[in-house]
């Protein structure tokens, strides 16, 4: 039996706010109009999977609350994000240079976010939150349990670095292109992977069918 995977990033957080792992007033909109969205696509999941994290939590409930399944999720902390701050503090935690406008900026965000995981990939970061072999040792193991279930159309609810990671992986890609992979995704973004025989294949890439030409400029966000 082959499984139709949809992969679904968060919606918009609180980027710069104290609580990051929360989902803004436009995320809330941004995950009800995507389940809208799967709907009138004639997606139906029938087996739902989440981080362990509030925002990948939040954003199933705005997108439960078009599809109607009545699923409870099941939480699979292999889906979380890796832990970025945790990543910078080691990353310069002997350095006087630690960059400012980090949690303001997007653009220095992104910049250092981009930068300070090539050094974590290449085990050049000393005592990082995890390794990052253990972060994709976890992804994976997420990746299995949803084909394990058994499911004709799982759905999960993850982050931009697990997507970024996963893509990656299935692609068979050198791990640098994980982070390229990772800041391309918008919030609410679909991956759709084809699974079967202990296979995997993408059929679909950062896909937004919550967006259209009337609503691109409030629903387009990558953070």
């Amino acid at each position: 039996m082959s499984q139709m995977f949809h992969l679904i990033r968060h919606a918009q957080a609180s980027f710069g706010a104290a609580d990051y792992d929360n989902l803004s007033d436009l995320g809330h909109r941004q995950s009800q109009a995507l389940g809208a969205a799967l709907k009138r696509q004639g997606v139906m999941p029938d087996a739902v999977f989440i981080g362990a994290q509030k925002r990948h939590r939040q954003t199933w409930g705005g997108i439960e609350s078009a599809l109607g399944t009545g699923l409870e999720p099941i939480v699979v902390p292999g889906w979380n994000e890796f832990d970025f701050g945790g990543l910078l503090e080691a990353r310069y935690a002997n350095c006087d240079d630690k960059p400012t406008g980090l949690h303001d900026d997007r653009k220095t965000h992104f910049r250092i976010l981009r930068d300070t995981v090539i050094e974590w990939q290449r085990g050049e970061i000393d005592n990082p939150p995890e390794s990052f072999a253990t972060f994709t040792d976890r992804v994976r193991e997420a990746r299995a349990i949803v084909a394990a279930s058994g499911a004709k159309t799982p759905l999960a609810v993850s982050s931009g670095g697990a997507i970024g990671r996963t893509i990656a992986d299935v692609l068979d890609a050198p791990a640098e292109q994980m982070i390229l992979l990772q800041l391309q995704v918008k919030n609410c973004a679909v991956a759709r992977l084809v699974m079967a025989k202990g296979h995997t294949w993408l059929n679909g890439f950062n896909e937004t069918p919550h967006i259209d030409g009337s609503n691109q400029d409030e629903m387009l966000t990558y953070s």
